[in-house]
């Protein structure tokens, strides 16, 4: 399959704190200004970042999200970066903390199974996470974690330029497509991504996380329906055979 080009994102002009569809307008204007200031001088770094490696090790030399001081490793990420379809969970828990990548425990498990259903596997799809270090004790990521994480994560998706975003859980969709309604009523349905990295919206679907499906099972009926909306499109893109 051939891959997207990325159109660079010029750093002449100063970067818009406020790119349409995304979480960062409501964190930061919570933020105090020294916050604001460590996110405009964190979003002007990653503008410059030509590549994945690039950003990993950006991130790794990061200190401005202190999950970083209770992790064991970051979490970057899995797959294939030429990957069309890109998948993005909430927060890495111990077992993704402990290896360095994402969705290795049960609910990596689960994923992978509901996965193979509509084709795809670790070898054809990218994941990675909305939060790169894990929270302790597995809490929910705090508005402000993950407002530092997010331009890494915007620039993330902006270099692997996927056909379609996945959101996987909550978290996940709240962060990137900012709505107000939670999870169980935007399920199943397609939303517009963009950023400032973009040059184009992505189609971005939000989905039950696995563990939720793990706590509640009798959800896996509605995961299903969204797989088969998921596949159908995969199949009306030629993205699967």
């Amino acid at each position: 399959m051939k891959k997207k080009q990325e159109k660079p994102v010029s750093t002449n002009q100063p970067i818009s704190l406020q790119p349409a569809k995304s979480a960062i307008g409501p964190q930061m204007a919570s933020a105090d200004i020294s916050s604001q200031e460590v996110f405009q001088d964190t979003y002007q770094s990653v503008s410059k970042v030509s590549d994945l490696e690039q950003l990993r090790q950006l991130l790794l030399h990061f200190d401005g999200c202190p999950l970083k001081d209770t992790a064991t490793n970051l979490v970057f990420c899995d797959g294939n970066p030429n990957a069309r379809i890109m998948f993005i969970g909430e927060a890495p828990g111990a077992d993704e903390d402990r290896l360095g990548k994402p969705f290795v425990g049960m609910s990596g498990q689960l994923l992978d199974s509901m996965i193979k259903w509509i084709k795809l596997d670790r070898e054809n799809i990218y994941i990675s996470n909305v939060i790169y270090w894990r929270p302790p004790g597995n809490r929910a990521p705090t508005t402000s974690e993950i407002a530092a994480c997010l331009p890494f994560v915007e620039k993330q998706i902006a270099l692997i330029n996927p056909s379609m975003l996945i959101l996987v859980g909550g978290i996940a969709a709240k962060a990137l497509l900012q709505k107000p309604d939670g999870i169980m009523k935007i399920r199943g349905q397609w939303f517009p991504y963009q950023n400032n990295f973009l040059s184009s919206p992505i189609p971005a679907m939000p989905i039950y996380h696995p563990a939720f499906l793990l706590r509640q099972p009798g959800q896996k009926r509605m995961i299903w329906r969204d797989l088969l909306t998921i596949e159908d499109r995969l199949i009306k893109e030629k993205i699967l055979p």
